[in-house]
């Protein structure tokens, strides 16, 4: 759908225009990077309102949107419809202080008593109970899109439902508390409706309990930096910030207001220190890094950055925050994100098969709507009063190392591009051994960026090293990390796995990859130790998955040492960036029971980068313990010892 704004704010936008969508005229006085404000957000949020809604059954319980059912069938479907435009609406109108100019809650109101009349039934309205997870259990998760909408707007909603039609509603809730959730950020949907309950005086002795078993959940996943695991395992994405993070935290921020107190607990702090690296994902095209399940999310990544300016857990000024809010947000509606009748496809940009998951309806990507927890900032909040601040990734230069979840983020001013290097998330559970796991293009890729996209899993694969054998690939599953640190502007990450091919014989004894890169501006310098390979067997490196015919970005994959062909392959399923990419490949011959050392230079950059990459390094001195080299625009000199590995930087006086 085109996205149009007004000449004038004096011309009233009709949310309901059946053309385009129509956004008042953009304010690059208040906002000079993005020309949004708060009244943009207000008008983003009833266009997409009042489309959904053309899809409503006659009570407005369910929104039955067109497309292909997920698998929890079309009533899932049309629950999930409702509940995520709901926390839409919520937002919008409780930021507002209950203006409700469109009258949306009337709408969620009607829908909601019809929904909880006979859960179960099979007719038009009534909603699915909620059942344990693995017997289609997605109605757990819109019970709490619900449950916080409720909370939300609670004066001007709950409180004036009859007495029965509260119990009714009470009741389908309570189906949360009773079933059991997956084993990850799952436990915060019982979470958040056991809080909506104790909210309204329907606490006992099961809400306490349900709500105590997730904050010790999220004590155990968490492990430092603000980051937290999603679930048992290994397994970091943005579920961090639009799950794991805004939940808890936005119940004690509610919890608080509730009281008139202040707050009290430990999910602030920690949100507070995810968005110290965290607000470094988005770049200067205002895209988050394109990693992790669900990304047909799209700008609900922006969601801890929201919360945080809401509740002042946050180390962004309010101009950063709102150049991140509305960077995503703008970022998606300019690039076709609106079908042409207005919805949100299932995909990216537009419909993109492998940002999918099985559990993917037409009513998913309406997870979005998390983005909307920024209107809880009320008109006169800094976060819409002051001037756009640029975005971290505008202010210089970046590298961040993330130890805990083993990431560096790599990011340059010039073109605004944000690169995330993985070296510690696999998406394994703790009981996943790796044999007979697969290799998951959404989190097994050495990186990740806000530019590019994964090739898809039937084409080459970017950004990865595999072990070439008797006509089958050993990629990475498991990810044993090494470490990640920055010194001196040089950023470094390192990690080991043990290749697994398909079949009975998973792995080779004894054959191990040990890989680390070293970063600087927009070059990286890529290490790979192969020992106790196979004989026959060879090694292919690929590199950045650049979008065919994208004139902005340049992906290059050079060889240093050890690497005896290259290559530039395509991608013809393409990535979420286009429907064609083109990637770089590097080949070597591996000798058996050796120990060798292969060594590249790779870019992702917004400019063509291959000449200066080409003399981006001086020095380069590889043996079988060590690496070590100079960067060619930087005083330093970098020593990688590969056994075991460690990195030390020194700056050079006198160059």
């Amino acid at each position: 759908m085109k996205i149009v704004y007004r000449a004038t704010d004096s011309i009233e936008a009709d949310p309901a225009d059946e053309e385009c969508m129509q956004l008042p005229a953009l304010d690059f006085d208040r906002s000079p990077c993005t020309g949004y404000t708060r009244a943009h957000w207000e008008a983003v949020a009833d266009g997409m309102l009042v489309r959904a809604w053309r899809w409503a059954s006659p009570m407005g319980a369910r929104l039955d949107l067109p497309g292909t059912a997920s698998g929890s069938g079309v009533r899932s479907d049309g629950l999930e419809g409702f509940a995520r435009t709901f926390l839409a609406a919520a937002f919008r109108v409780a930021g507002a202080g209950g203006a409700d100019p469109h009258g949306w809650l009337s709408r969620y109101r009607s829908g909601l008593v019809a929904g909880t009349a006979t859960p179960g039934a099979e007719d038009v309205e009534s909603w699915p109970v909620i059942r344990d997870y693995d017997v289609f259990g997605q109605p757990m998760v819109e019970s709490a899109s619900v449950a916080l909408s409720l909370r939300l707007t609670r004066p001007w909603l709950w409180d004036k439902l009859s007495a029965e039609q509260q119990d009714r509603v009470a009741d389908w809730l309570r189906g949360a508390l009773t079933s059991v959730p997956a084993p990850n950020n799952w436990y915060l949907f019982p979470f958040t409706v056991a809080g909506f309950l104790e909210a309204v005086g329907r606490g006992d002795q099961l809400t306490a309990q349900v709500r105590e078993r997730a904050l010790r959940l999220l004590d155990n996943w968490y492990v430092g930096q603000g980051w937290y695991t999603d679930g048992d395992g290994g397994s970091f994405d943005h579920y961090n910030g639009w799950a794991l993070h805004l939940y808890p935290v936005l119940d004690e921020f509610l919890q608080s207001r509730e009281a008139s107190a202040g707050k009290d607990g430990s999910a602030g702090e920690r949100l507070y220190k995810h968005l110290l690296g965290f607000g470094h994902f988005f770049g200067g095209n205002g895209a988050p890094v394109y990693y992790g399940r669900s990304m047909t999310y799209r700008f609900a990544a922006s969601a801890a950055v929201g919360l945080g300016a809401v509740t002042g857990d946050t180390p962004l000024t309010p101009g950063a925050s709102r150049r991140v809010l509305s960077g995503s947000l703008k970022h998606f509606l300019d690039r076709g994100a609106l079908d042409g009748r207005g919805l949100l496809s299932l995909g990216w940009y537009g419909e993109h098969a492998a940002t999918l998951q099985p559990y993917s309806g037409p009513s998913s990507p309406y997870w979005a709507s998390k983005a909307f927890v920024a209107l809880l900032a009320p008109p006169e909040d800094p976060l819409w009063t002051e001037r756009e601040d640029p975005a971290p990734v505008e202010t210089e230069d970046h590298v961040i190392p993330l130890e805990a979840p083993g990431f560096l983020l790599q990011s340059t001013q010039e073109d605004g591009v944000v690169r995330l290097h993985n070296h510690g998330n696999d998406h394994l559970r703790a009981t996943n051994g790796e044999a007979g796991s697969e290799s998951n293009p959404l989190y097994s890729r050495w990186a990740y960026s806000t530019h590019t996209g994964p090739s898809a899993p039937e084409n080459q694969a970017d950004n990865d090293v595999a072990v070439l054998w008797r006509g089958a690939r050993g990629v990475r599953t498991r990810v044993h990390a090494l470490g990640t640190g920055a010194e001196h502007g040089v950023g470094w990450a390192a990690s080991w796995h043990r290749p697994i091919f398909p079949g009975r014989a998973a792995a080779y004894p004894g054959l191990r990859v040990t890989s680390v890169v070293v970063v600087f501006g927009a070059a990286e310098l890529r290490i790979h130790v192969v020992s106790g390979a196979p004989k026959g067997a060879s090694l292919q490196s690929s590199g950045w998955a650049a979008p065919r015919h994208a004139a902005d970005v340049s992906s290059i994959l050079l060889p240093q040492v050890g690497w005896t062909a290259s290559d530039v392959v395509t991608a013809p399923a393409g990535t979420a960036y286009g429907i064609s990419a083109r990637i770089p490949l590097l080949h070597a011959d591996l000798a058996p029971d050796r120990r060798q050392v292969f060594v590249s230079l790779a870019s992702l950059s917004g400019s063509a980068v291959s000449a200066d990459l080409v003399t981006s390094v001086e020095d380069l001195r590889v043996t079988s313990e060590q690496v070590s080299f100079r960067w060619a625009e930087h005083d330093a000199a970098v020593t990688v010892a590969l056994a075991p590995v460690s990195i030390a930087v020194e700056e050079v006086s006198g160059r």
